[in-house]
């Protein structure tokens, strides 16, 4: 069922106070409020037995690359907060994965 649809069904009318705007302008609002302490963090240990890498396949952000001994080069401070990479990890304890701190992460400017 389209979200139309949906609306329709539950007599929803669109709030057009919002402007209809793509992913990318959305994406291209965001700020990142970057907190000294990661969020996530990642055992490389663990990721040297890992065989499938989805944290590098799965991240819409891009933030996890292999390296050339096998493990995982990170970087938290461009994070969307998705969780992606914590789901589809199957190693045990390779990514801990929180929300930041109160005031810090990102944040999508309405434009």
């Amino acid at each position: 069922m389209s979200l139309e649809s949906l609306r329709a069904a539950n007599n929803i009318e669109r709030d057009n106070t919002w402007a209809e705007i793509s992913f990318q302008e959305r994406i291209d609002t965001a700020e990142f409020r970057i907190h000294e302490r990661a969020h996530i963090t990642v055992n490389g240990d663990s990721c040297r037995g890992c065989t499938t890498r989805e944290c590098v396949v799965a991240c819409p952000a891009n933030l996890f690359v292999p390296t050339s001994d096998g493990g995982i080069l990170f970087n938290y401070e461009n994070c969307f907060e998705c969780g992606t990479c914590y789901l589809v990890c199957n190693q045990a304890g390779a990514i801990t994965w929180t929300y930041p701190e109160g005031g810090y992460g990102i944040v999508f400017h309405r434009t």
